[in-house]
């Protein structure tokens, strides 16, 4: 009885505990909501305002999730981001606003990707001739803020204070030890000497074929980042290469003795000079998240439109959201804006490293069915490689960064064996009865020879039709493509002299293109595929199990996004089109 009595009071105790977490989730889902209505309203931006540029506070991402929980960490904060457009579209406002006198950046680093960094920069330089003044400030400023900042006409920095500019490294994490260490054997399938995507797995560094292509990248990389500088600093290529190499920039005497900065001051010093250069006793601000929300001029609504369809992340079959290209959900927005008669053009904005060779081909075929009807141009951002160079290339043109990553035209397959996992570390042993001769073929055992020649023709097949794709796209033999190809990534500079790409720019230059190429001056921007519903997409969140990974990896007491890549070789497609898996760009 007594037994009986504590059962019943825990199962109260937990409903009661349940009941709790609802309504208190309601309660947040409400309060985020009212915030959502608030930060929406209209903002009255005031006289000899000064718009402030800080993304060191906001994350850049292609595209902003619609769900109130979406990043939300385990301190209960929920991260910030905002949308490139959103940045873009801002400061093209900030231009014609007579409100607005300067723009003032103010970052120490900068929560965004080297391509996106570039076209915000690039923006901030057309800002820049229309004689209103840029201001940056900081007290540190990291490689990717200095390269933000370096556009402004001064920049100040804290007497105390540093610049950072030592170069680019890029890290590739290899997971060979970690399989050994767990018994799984990675069986690998491939086409392309450089296809670097299957190296974690298989060695514990780099190949020299790979560690060529990633020198090649980031040289490139390096270099025009290290140019943009010099040109706006007075200063010559060669010149910030050897402070980079010196380490010249030791404290904030030498930064601005080597003409980094125009002079050092404390934030009450810089505030009096922005007083000065707006006109005004009281500095007014302005964010770029509420500028989003500023009178502008009111223009009528066209029935023209241009649609931006959005890729990002890794391809997978099926369905897709903000972070991730779902085959299914891309396909289906390309066939949307196709058959709308008043979308005059396509947009397709992508920023992916590959995936499933064959979602990749489906959302190919409907480039090509919606490329026949209307102007189909490709904006690539930080990466569009491999799988993502597949599903761009039979555009009309293709756009990209001189520092975007591209290329990487190979195709390999990836079967994990895991036989020895389960018999050694778990104890578990398999028996099997077969129908026929390879009815087992899987993860459970190891591929026989007669079955690894089957998948190589496999992959030697997907291989040829991806480069036949990309001959077909852009106007080239089979035979070029191939020379180019082998899975060896490119910087956008280096695409274009290959012809890879056709000119540099952003998702700005790429709507222009597309207008162009419709023949259409006055136009709307929409944006596909159409956002969830938050409540939906935070439905589907709390819905999702623990992966298998997830579960192996919290017992063996190692982070989560260590799993990730393990947990992708085991639920991925097995034949695969992307570049390495973890690229850590240190900036």
């Amino acid at each position: 009885m007594k037994s009986f009595f504590k059962n019943v009071l825990s199962t109260i105790v937990g409903m009661v505990l349940a009941v709790i977490v609802i309504v208190l989730l309601f309660i947040g889902i409400i309060s985020l909501s009212l915030s959502s209505i608030n930060n929406d309203a209209e903002v009255d931006v005031k006289e000899n305002s000064i718009l402030n540029i800080n993304l060191s506070e906001r994350s850049v991402v292609e595209r902003t999730s619609e769900n109130p929980f979406d990043g939300l960490n385990f301190s209960g904060d929920i991260a910030k981001t905002i949308s490139l457009k959103q940045v873009l579209d801002n400061i093209e406002k900030a231009k014609k606003d007579e409100k607005i006198k300067a723009i003032y950046i103010n970052t120490s680093f900068v929560n965004a990707g080297i391509s996106q960094i570039e076209e915000i920069r690039n923006k901030l330089l057309e800002f820049k001739q229309t004689g209103k003044p840029i201001i940056a400030y900081s007290e540190v400023y990291s490689q990717a803020a200095y390269y933000l900042s370096s556009v402004a006409n001064k920049i100040y920095l804290n007497p105390e204070g540093i610049i950072e500019i030592k170069g680019l490294s890029a890290s590739i994490m290899f997971y060979k030890g970690l399989l050994d260490k767990l018994d799984i054997d990675v069986q690998i399938i491939r086409h392309g000497k450089f296809k670097g995507a299957v190296e974690p797995f298989i060695l514990d560094e780099m190949s020299q074929e790979n560690r060529e292509q990633m020198q090649l990248f980031l040289n490139s990389v390096a270099n025009n980042i290290m140019d943009s500088i010099a040109n706006q600093r007075g200063l010559t290529l060669s010149e910030i290469q050897r402070h980079a190499d010196n380490l010249s920039l030791e404290n904030a005497k030498s930064c601005l003795n080597l003409n980094y900065v125009d002079a050092l001051l404390y934030q009450d010093q810089l505030e009096d000079t922005l007083k000065t250069l707006a006109g005004a006793e009281k500095l007014s601000f302005v964010t770029l998240s509420k500028y989003t929300h500023a009178k502008g001029d009111k223009k009528e609504i066209s029935r023209n439109k241009i649609a931006i369809v959005y890729a990002t992340g890794t391809i997978n079959s099926g369905k897709g959201d903000e972070k991730s290209i779902g085959s299914e959900t891309t396909a289906k927005a390309i066939k949307k804006a196709k058959e709308d008669k008043n979308v005059k053009a396509i947009v397709f904005r992508i920023n992916s490293g590959g995936g499933s060779a064959l979602a990749s081909d489906v959302i190919w075929r409907e480039t090509v069915l919606a490329k026949a009807k209307k102007p189909l141009v490709v904006s690539m951002g930080d990466y569009a490689a491999s799988g993502g160079y597949y599903i761009a290339c039979a555009a009309d043109s293709i756009i990209a960064n001189p520092t975007t990553l591209t290329g990487s035209i190979g195709v390999f397959g990836m079967i994990p064996n895991l036989q020895n996992l389960y018999k050694n570390k778990l104890g578990i042993t398999l028996d099997t009865v077969n129908t026929n001769n390879h009815a087992d073929m899987g993860v459970n055992r190891p591929l026989t020879k007669f079955e690894k020649n089957k998948i190589q023709k496999s992959v030697e097949d997907i291989y040829t039709t991806f480069i036949t794709h990309v001959g077909q796209g852009r106007k080239m033999s089979t035979t070029a493509v191939d020379e180019i190809g082998q899975g060896r990534v490119w910087a956008g500079y280096d695409a274009k002299e290959i012809g890879l790409i056709d000119v540099y720019g952003g998702i700005e230059k790429a709507i222009d293109i597309a207008a162009s190429l419709a023949k259409i001056e006055d136009y709307r921007i929409i944006s596909l595929p159409k956002k969830k519903d938050p409540f939906t997409e935070l439905a589907l969140k709390l819905g999702n199990s623990s992966s298998f990974a997830d579960m192996l990896f919290e017992k063996l007491g190692l982070r989560a996004e260590l799993a990730e890549p393990i947990e992708t070789l085991l639920k991925s497609d097995k034949i695969q089109a992307r570049v390495p898996f973890i690229i850590k760009l240190e900036q």
